[in-house]
């Protein structure tokens, strides 16, 4: 499978870089073996389906995915 090196286009009004990610170090919290991976580049955070690492990626600014993060310790995602 091709590694995306780029994001996708934001819609208009959103203000998301386009980043190359084709270098960057994805990290999980199950050693690699997780859906979920993330990686930190040119001061952002990018988020990417680790079964399908040639998908798209969310982009979040600092203050975003501290807001995920606090949401996420605070069970706000938790199924109910």
């Amino acid at each position: 499978m091709a590694e995306s090196t780029t994001t996708q286009h934001a819609p208009a009004g959103w203000h998301k870089p386009d980043l190359d990610l084709s270098n960057a170090a994805w990290q999980s919290s199950s050693q690699g073996m997780g859906d979920v991976q993330i990686a930190f580049v040119e001061g952002f955070i990018a988020m990417r389906n680790g079964g399908r690492p040639d998908g798209p990626s969310l982009i979040f600014t600092p203050a975003e995915w501290r807001a995920f993060v606090i949401g996420a310790r605070d069970g706000d995602f938790d199924l109910t």
